[in-house]
């Protein structure tokens, strides 16, 4: 529970600070005998701040629970 929680928490300040999540991942386009091409793109997310704050919440939520639960 408390390694979703840290998740949540990180995914949460990904999407307030940044607005979004990127990557990129290649895409072969040519594949003609002996030549290949690739072609980079770059792909967003985007995530709105309402989910940010939903996420760090809910991962602050499952953190504390967490440490509690193993407490008791």
């Amino acid at each position: 529970m408390k390694i979703l929680g840290i998740v949540l928490i990180i995914v949460g300040l990904v999407a307030l600070a940044t607005g979004g999540i990127s990557w990129t991942r290649r895409e072969k386009v040519l594949d003609v005998g002996p030549i290949h091409a690739t072609a980079e793109k770059r792909e967003t997310l985007p995530l709105s701040p309402i989910f940010g704050g939903a996420a760090l919440a809910a991962g602050l939520i499952l953190v504390v629970l967490g440490s509690r639960k193993g407490r008791a």
